[in-house]
């Protein structure tokens, strides 16, 4: 399923998703990650579906969502994976703008000291970039990149994409208990962060399960300094703590939507339970799912998810 939702983000207003990654290739595979630890680490970038095909299945999602009166603010990039893993990313974004739609992509950044990723990037209109640590040995307890990546490496392509796009570029920072949250590394993260062109800077704490169950968010005293050191960056930080509002988008199938949806996106359980009063479904839809080993649930901080079961990807 590559296309899904549109799920409310907290950061772009109803966003459909498109899952242009298998499950799960990444080039981390970070303690916090939502959609659980990475089933192929990799670096190398290849073709994993056709760009036609892409624009195809988004194009029916966009019309079977407007059919029903739902608002899209953008088509984001913001797969299973790290998106800029797809060879074909640039030709897909190409295309989709033919929709009229805004384009955002949601990177970890781990590859933009390639020339031909920055080069498809440039074709967004709004990219989200992902610094979780300034130093080395941080960066790879949180991050847990390939081991042929270079920190160094990704925070000077980061700096070189910065000065060349000329859509809007944000940054995320997501902050773990005990890891990336001294305020020694903050300071090194907003001293980095200001030398590059941002309209905003998300400081962000796990609040979906996370792949890692010792993966917790750090207390409010450690976001607030994390908050006032961005501002004394000249930054302009906005926590991210909070649950998405709003429903999720429902395309008339509500199987195809809880699974699109809960493999890239953990759905709390009173969002599912709207998406099954839309569709005039009841529980057992759910109940199905879970013994038919397509879906799992989960708790987290005293709140209820569910997943999709992911499954490792064919060699």
């Amino acid at each position: 399923m590559i296309a899904f939702g549109p799920v409310p983000s907290r950061r772009l207003g109803m966003s459909l998703g498109i899952n242009n990654i298998p499950p799960k290739i990444c080039t981390y595979s970070c303690v916090y990650c939502q959609i659980g630890n990475t089933l192929k680490l990799d670096i190398k970038r290849q073709e994993f579906y056709d760009p036609q095909e892409v624009f195809e299945s988004v194009k029916e999602r966009v019309e079977e969502v407007q059919e029903k009166g739902t608002k899209i603010d953008y088509l984001s990039f913001v797969p299973d994976g790290e998106p800029t893993l797809d060879l074909n990313l640039g030709r897909e974004i190409e295309l989709l703008k033919n929709l009229g739609i805004k384009i955002a992509v949601i990177t970890n950044a781990s590859l933009l000291w390639m020339e031909e990723v920055r080069r498809d990037l440039m074709g967004a209109d709004w990219v989200c970039v992902k610094v979780d640590a300034i130093s080395r040995d941080v960066f790879k307890r949180v991050d847990r990149p390939h081991g042929r990546l270079s920190h160094e490496q990704i925070l000077q392509g980061i700096a070189r994409f910065s000065g060349e796009f000329k859509g809007e570029l944000v940054s995320e920072t997501m902050l773990v208990k005990g890891i990336n949250d001294s305020e020694g590394e903050l300071e090194g993260i907003a001293r980095y962060l200001s030398g590059l062109e941002l309209s905003r800077s998300y400081i962000m704490v796990p609040i979906r399960p996370p792949a890692e169950t010792w993966a917790e968010a750090p207390g409010e005293d450690v976001l607030n300094m994390a908050y006032m050191i961005f501002k004394e960056y000249g930054l302009k930080p906005e926590l991210l703590t909070g649950a998405e509002r709003g429903s999720f988008g429902f395309s008339g199938d509500v199987v195809e939507d809880i699974l699109a949806t809960s493999a890239v996106h953990p759905m709390r359980k009173e969002s599912v339970q709207e998406l099954l009063d839309k569709a005039g479904k009841g529980w057992d839809v759910v109940q199905s799912l879970i013994e038919a080993g397509e879906l799992k649930e989960v708790k987290y901080r005293g709140k209820t998810f569910y997943m999709r079961t992911l499954r490792k990807p064919d060699k």
